[in-house]
């Protein structure tokens, strides 16, 4: 997967090139705004501990995904644009921390998380470099929650397996980002957006834990836009 970014990074340092050399974009009040790419959730865990009966300090983390996304977007002015980051199911791997470090992978969870952006874009609409900023609403969803035999094992010992499920939840979203014009039409893009995610995970066996997943995301896409359908 870090093949896959670092290839993509390489795409859009080349999409820069090409747009020193070529008609700017233009991306215009009423124009549509269509981007697809890769984008990268890397969440950042505060995590609670698990209620009892628990080992003290029994805590979790949770791994990096990286997976396609599709972005929807309209300039309502020749600075501020409204835009959907759509894709799919991120798959992440949950590992045991605090007095659970080192027991491995305790569990998987996907999560899909849909995000409106409301942005100002810098500069005007044909400039080759836009910075633009946008705040925006998370809703994580998550599913196919999925125990390892040794979340049984820290869990209900003997006992049946254990499983869990995630609390879906609506979060905040900051974003800064740049496009790069690659030509009248095409444009190459990369951003960072920060979510302030708190969630909560039952346990079948009734134990609870909160956690603050506040996710770090990058993505880098290729876009295009146009004036209507």
């Amino acid at each position: 997967m870090k093949i896959r970014i670092n290839t993509a990074v390489k795409a859009l340092a080349l999409a820069a090139a090409m747009g020193a050399a070529s008609g700017a974009s233009a991306q215009a009040a009423g124009e549509w705004v269509v981007k697809a790419g890769l984008n990268k959730i890397t969440p950042k865990v505060k995590s609670g501990n698990v209620s009892a009966p628990a080992l003290p300090e029994s805590r979790a983390d949770i791994g990096a995904d990286t997976q396609p996304v599709f972005t929807i977007g309209r300039m309502l002015t020749d600075n501020f644009s409204v835009e959907l980051d759509l894709g799919v199911p991120y798959k992440h791997k949950i590992y045991g921390s605090g007095s659970l470090e080192g027991t491995g992978q305790l569990a998987t969870s996907e999560v899909l998380p849909p995000t409106a952006f409301l942005q100002y874009h810098l500069f005007e609409p044909t400039a080759k470099f836009r910075p633009y900023a946008g705040l925006g609403v998370t809703y994580a969803y998550f599913r196919s929650e999925t125990g390892s035999g040794q979340l049984t094992a820290l869990l209900n010992p003997g006992g049946p397996p254990s499983t869990f499920s995630m609390k879906n939840k609506w979060a905040a979203s900051a974003q800064l980002g740049v496009s790069m014009a690659i030509n009248e039409k095409w444009f190459a893009d990369i951003n960072v957006v920060k979510t302030k995610l708190k969630t909560s995970a039952r346990y079948s066996t009734g134990q609870t834990m909160d956690a603050a997943l506040d996710p770090l995301a990058v993505g880098v896409t290729v876009g295009y836009h146009f004036s209507g359908f």
